[in-house]
């Protein structure tokens, strides 16, 4: 009998071993918390879409939901504070464990060289990244590095009154498929010009080059003049090209021969967006396709008498165009990938919290957050469970916009790993000191577009030598 009971004392030992070693070697689920360990993830959010700002206590609600011990706490901003709050916050070693950014393939370079962003690489399950389409996940890695996930594929471009580019006897339908070269750009924006004497009641062409949008049109322009990005691929500064030339004497012709305001630098994103609904453009940017549902919106409005319509609207039948291109170069539609970056405060970040910041990121970049996100800004999913989630919801957008949307998310320029972080670091510096207050200066009439050109060309010389630029 003590035998037999030796013998079961030993059985129902090894069975707790077993028991315990199946415990400890099952493989969690990437949904799965492998702690109940309370913790805080922090990201910070601007407008993304119309309606984002509104959605983010629904949000936080339904990530406890998922992952009770877990609070995601969202610090919500404009798109004009963005960047500067999270400079700030990253010099000062205390940056967000997620920030969304547009064009993140940029900026993750930009921010690379502080020391602060999380690489996560190692800790994004398969099953999370199996869910994007594979060629969008580029845009968020440098190096061996990955450091955020992607929301949507943005399109930024221009956008026209579908009236007034008729009235001015403008093919917009032959643009959308053939696109235009700056020559023919520049013929057709002036008959889009209305004046009385000296006075312009209606531009042809009104872009925001104020604020947060300083550098857009010029590098816009740029891209579809044959520098897609601020290195070309033997990693030359790009914007010592000879065409960087004539894409600054492309933009002071538009001024000067009164398709532009001469104003143009002191106009925001808000502005031009004014300027589009009362009328006082045919052409503006950058636009992206929300515009339309935006301009719907406020049609909507007009007809309801509607006291909260833009004052002094009028409707527009918003229609999407490609950017002008120098002739002879391949057009390219500006955005990339918008998306979330990861950060870290201090040296090193405990696992358990990267895994933490991990399900946050996946959660704000998949499924049902994807879906209202990107529906609300007439993008496609990018996601498998964005796509399930979005299946019944109808985006009411024009067929026309539709298949211009469809060409230039195609046309997207592609994403540059391969430009390391000390050289992003010496572009910035140089975009942020020299290029945007000359191109300021340019707009304003104070200086020549070779002035220009002699200033940004002197200083690549002085940052990358004489080998590092374009010639």
């Amino acid at each position: 009998m003590k035998k037999l009971k030796r013998v079961l004392s030993a059985m129902l030992v090894i069975s707790m071993i077993a028991v315990l070693f199946i415990g400890c070697t099952k493989k969690a689920k990437p949904n799965e918390n492998t702690s109940n360990a309370s913790d805080t993830i922090t990201a910070m959010v601007p407008p993304i879409s119309p309606n984002f700002q509104k959605q983010i206590t629904d949000i936080q609600a339904s990530f406890k939901k998922k992952y009770p011990n877990l609070t995601l706490s969202m610090e919500a901003t404009s798109w004009e504070d963005l960047s500067q709050k999270l400079d700030v916050q990253v010099n000062a070693g205390t940056p967000p464990d997620i920030a969304f950014m547009g064009q993140v393939n940029g900026a993750i370079a930009k921010y690379l060289s502080t020391g602060m962003m999380l690489d996560i690489s190692k800790s994004v399950p398969k099953e999370f990244l199996d869910d994007f389409d594979s060629n969008t996940l580029a845009y968020l890695k440098n190096g061996n590095g990955m450091y955020g996930l992607p929301l949507y594929m943005a399109i930024q471009t221009i956008g026209g009154n579908k009236k007034f580019l008729e009235d001015a006897g403008i093919d917009w339908k032959n643009i959308q498929k053939n696109g235009w070269t700056f020559d023919e750009f520049r013929e057709m924006v002036k008959k889009g010009v209305v004046k009385s004497g000296d006075k312009t009641s209606r531009y042809g062409f009104v872009f925001a080059c104020n604020g947060v949008t300083a550098k857009d049109l010029l590098v816009m322009l740029a891209m579809n003049a044959g520098m897609p990005a601020d290195f070309d691929k033997d990693l030359k500064f790009a914007y010592t090209d000879p065409n960087f030339l004539k894409v600054l004497e492309f933009v002071r012709a538009l001024i000067d021969d009164g398709s532009m305001p001469k104003n143009s630098n002191t106009i925001n994103a808000g502005a031009r967006w004014n300027m589009m609904l009362t009328g006082q453009t045919m052409i503006t940017g950058k636009g992206m396709p929300v515009f339309e549902n935006s301009a719907k919106a406020n049609n909507a409005k007009l007809d309801a008498k509607d006291s909260s319509a833009v004052k002094g609207s009028i409707k527009v039948d918003y229609v999407q165009l490609p950017m002008p291109t120098l002739k002879g170069s391949p057009e390219v539609a500006g955005g990339g990938i918008d998306g979330y970056m990861t950060f870290k405060q201090g040296k090193e970040a405990k696992e358990q919290h990267v895994q933490n910041v991990v399900k946050a990121l996946y959660f704000l970049t998949s499924g049902d957050v994807a879906a209202k996100t990107n529906s609300d800004l007439f993008l496609a999913q990018i996601t498998k469970s964005g796509k399930e989630a979005a299946k019944n919801t109808k985006v009411d957008i024009d067929p026309d916009n539709l298949a211009m949307t469809t060409k230039l998310t195609g046309e997207v320029f592609e994403p540059r790993p391969d430009i390391t972080p000390e050289l992003a670091a010496k572009s910035t510096d140089i975009m942020t000191k020299v290029m945007v207050p000359k191109f300021q200066a340019l707009l304003a009439g104070e200086v020549t577009p070779q002035q220009m050109y002699d200033a940004v060309k002197a200083a690549a010389i002085t940052a990358f030598g004489q080998d590092g630029i374009r010639k």
